[in-house]
């Protein structure tokens, strides 16, 4: 029996090497990982700081402020707005969520909303708009003044959109790492690969803008200007694949699901906008590039590519980082341990 044991010890640890072992054991972790992110991101969505603004006459806008500051929990952050017109034009320019418009002739006023910034916060604004006109015996009738397009029903096609280009970003930069070794042999084989990455991102940027606008009908927007940002996601995510490759061999991909699917995609604000969301994930959101490509990509299909300073910078940053740690590393030269292909010797 004992030997039958041992027997069994050995085939283990020959079928299951410690390596192999920890791997299995951080796979374990990057899908609980997945669980606890995705059900603790999306599972209560609640409105926090939420921006709301008022246009009312003068001597009723006070008093409709601070009953909006009063909801609990910071749901709402209250502004205010000189007419109708300029709320609208503030809301199309992603510096506000909602609008409500006072009637001061009749008691039903209107809420004005931006649908294509996330409908789960044009119907917060609305259930605390409606609860506050109710309790003043007054009605309220939605307008919304960004809607969706009629291919993207639920809002979503920008998100996935962007996931399919992470998605590439960081399987093309894994494929080249297990093909040829996770850290390039010199310089000039890291450049080649960067630019490999660089036409990939191309591609895939004009094809998932063409899949998503002309083919579904599912997003509008420039062709050129979205297939720009697709191409700057996917190299970004790429690049940063790389240096993570590079610095930790295959454990750097599993690093890259960390960041771009198990943080990256439920903070994105794809199924929920920033101020639907819980405080941890409403943080990281725009820092991550899933975030800040889902936010350009909406601008430039919805809101006339306002605001699309920050998340480009965002997006530079990252593959500015990405290029400089592989740089970095392929320059200190072979990791011990590491796999690397480099050419052999001509046999003379």
């Amino acid at each position: 029996m004992a030997a039958r044991g041992q027997g069994f010890v050995a085939e283990l640890k020959g079928a299951v090497t410690p390596r192999a072992a920890l791997l299995v054991i951080g796979v374990l972790l990057l899908q609980l990982g997945f669980i606890v992110s995705y059900v603790g991101a999306l599972h209560q969505p609640a409105p926090h700081k939420l921006s709301i603004a008022v246009v009312a006459p003068p001597q009723v806008t006070p008093k409709l402020v601070q009953a909006l500051e009063s909801v609990p929990d910071e749901a709402v952050k209250p502004v205010t707005a000189p007419d109708a017109e300029t709320a609208t034009q503030q809301i199309r320019d992603q510096k506000i969520y909602a609008a409500l418009v006072v009637n001061p002739t009749g008691t039903e006023d209107t809420l004005l909303v931006g649908g294509a910034r996330g409908s789960s916060a044009a119907k917060a604004a609305e259930t605390v708009t409606t609860a506050l006109d109710k309790a003043q015996g007054r009605t309220v009738k939605v307008e919304d003044v960004v809607p969706l397009a009629k291919g993207d029903t639920n809002g979503l096609s920008a998100f996935y959109l962007v996931i399919g280009w992470c998605v590439g970003g960081y399987l093309v930069a894994s494929i080249l790492g297990i093909s040829a070794g996770s850290k390039p042999a010199n310089v000039h084989r890291l450049l080649i690969r960067l630019g490999v990455l660089a036409l990939y991102s191309v591609g895939a940027g004009l094809g998932g803008t063409i899949i998503a606008g002309p083919v579904l009908d599912a997003l509008p927007g420039s062709i050129l200007a979205l297939t720009g940002i697709g191409a700057l996601v996917v190299f970004t995510v790429g690049a940063f694949t790389m240096a993570l490759q590079c610095l930790f061999d295959v454990i750097g991909i599993g690093i890259a699901v960390l960041v771009f699917v198990v943080l990256g995609n439920p903070s994105a604000g794809g199924v929920y906008p920033a101020p639907m969301m819980p405080p941890f994930w409403r943080a990281i959101g725009s820092l991550i590039p899933n975030g800040a490509g889902t936010s350009a990509t909406k601008s430039i299909a919805y809101f006339d590519s306002t605001n699309l300073a920050a998340p480009i910078v965002v997006l530079v940053v990252w593959a500015l980082i990405g290029i400089g740690v592989a740089y970095l590393a392929v320059l200190r030269g072979p990791r011990s341990g590491g796999r690397e292909l480099v050419a052999e010797p001509a046999e003379s």
